[in-house]
């Protein structure tokens, strides 16, 4: 495989108050076989009080206090939601942008962190309870512009719609949509 140098040149914004909230990472899995470049993503379970119920998402989850770094916890809480061990056959690959979202049901800042591996194992997964589907979807899918949509969400602001990419019976949105559109970008494959 020729080592692709795109995300060493990427400048990720790290947003300078990301140490003093609280803070998540998760992991952008692709593989690159010819014929087969693609991105895993999971669909959230479906659960009481979880805004992101049944969203389309990247494995991952918050700080603990044992991870060394974000990508500590990306690569932990991947191999717990979905058996893919990144420690032994992901290839490290850099990190995207950090993104500004809010904790679960409160209204408190947190920063997700988004990291980038290279799958080098087979494509089975075994998911835990947080995730209710896996997917590897094609990257010209997501980068086609025939493939981008709108999703109308209803708020206490009134209707608002966000960008989002159709595929199958899943629609991903929101900061998912947001790292995969960073990620295709830096890729060159928009």
């Amino acid at each position: 495989m020729v080592m692709r140098t795109w995300l060493k040149k990427a400048r990720p914004r790290k947003l300078p108050f990301r140490r003093h909230v609280t803070r998540a990472a998760v992991a952008l899995i692709y593989r690159d076989e010819p014929g087969s470049e693609a991105l895993f993503f999971i669909q959230r379970a479906r659960r009481d009080g979880d805004p992101w119920s049944g969203d389309m998402a990247f494995p991952g989850g918050r700080l603990q206090p044992g991870d060394r770094s974000s990508r500590d916890t990306a690569m932990r809480e991947t191999g717990e939601e979905t058996g893919l061990n990144l420690y032994r056959e992901g290839l490290y690959r850099g990190r995207l942008s950090d993104l500004l979202t809010r904790h679960h049901s409160r209204w408190r800042p947190m920063v997700v962190t988004p990291h980038v591996f290279r799958w080098q194992g087979d494509t089975a997964f075994q998911l835990n309870h947080e995730a209710r589907q896996g997917v590897w979807i094609p990257l010209a899918y997501l980068a086609d512009p025939a493939n981008q949509s709108r999703l109308p969400i209803n708020t206490p602001l009134g209707t608002l719609t966000f960008p989002c990419c159709r595929y199958q019976d899943y629609c991903i949105w929101g900061l998912s949509y947001s790292m995969m559109r960073e990620y295709l970008d830096k890729h060159g494959v928009s």
